[in-house]
């Protein structure tokens, strides 16, 4: 057996292509749309200092941004779109601002202490709810996905730099998050 590219399959009538139309049409622009009512991405310039404000949203709002980044980097592999590309394009300077300078991108704590999400502890991996790591996860995974299937690299740098932080922190001998509450 040899594996086929998802963007080399067509799906035709059925079930399935109304689903994909409707994803590609609303819900991915709905999100895009959202991200801006709810402060998703709003988060990143208020981290960036670019914008007063306090946090809005949940420890892991960041990551709902990135799965839909990812979503949408799919569906642009499948069907190029610029309105769309341009969309999701916009998102990523403020993401890019709200990346400290050693790597560390997490909107909740990236704020002045008094702003920070309950959530969050008062350092860096401190509070085990925090999501720090989760939001990464999806943070690695759009940004693969936006390289991969747009030949961007403006995500992938972010997430690059993440990681190498990461691999800073933690590992043998380093950091271990159970050893917090």
């Amino acid at each position: 057996l040899t594996p086929i590219p998802f963007h080399r399959v067509e799906i035709r009538g059925g079930f399935w292509e109304p689903v994909l139309e409707m994803n590609r049409e609303a819900l991915i622009p709905y999100n895009l749309e959202k991200f801006r009512e709810t402060g998703h991405i709003d988060n990143f310039a208020k981290a960036a200092r670019l914008t007063p404000g306090r946090f809005r949203g949940q420890v892991y709002s960041d990551s709902d941004v990135y799965k839909v980044i990812e979503g949408a980097s799919y569906y642009l592999k499948l069907q190029p779109d610029n309105s769309l590309e341009n969309r999701v394009h916009a998102f990523i300077p403020d993401i890019d601002a709200a990346q400290k300078e050693d790597g560390y991108l997490y909107t909740p704590r990236s704020l002045p202490p008094e702003q920070l999400h309950e959530y969050c502890g008062n350092q860096r991996w401190s509070h085990r709810y925090s999501h720090e790591l989760f939001n990464a996860g999806h943070l690695y995974e759009a940004a693969v996905a936006r390289n991969e299937m747009t030949g961007e690299r403006d995500l992938l740098d972010i997430a690059i730099r993440n990681a190498d932080l990461l691999c800073e922190v933690f590992g043998p001998g380093k950091h271990f998050l159970s050893n917090h509450p």
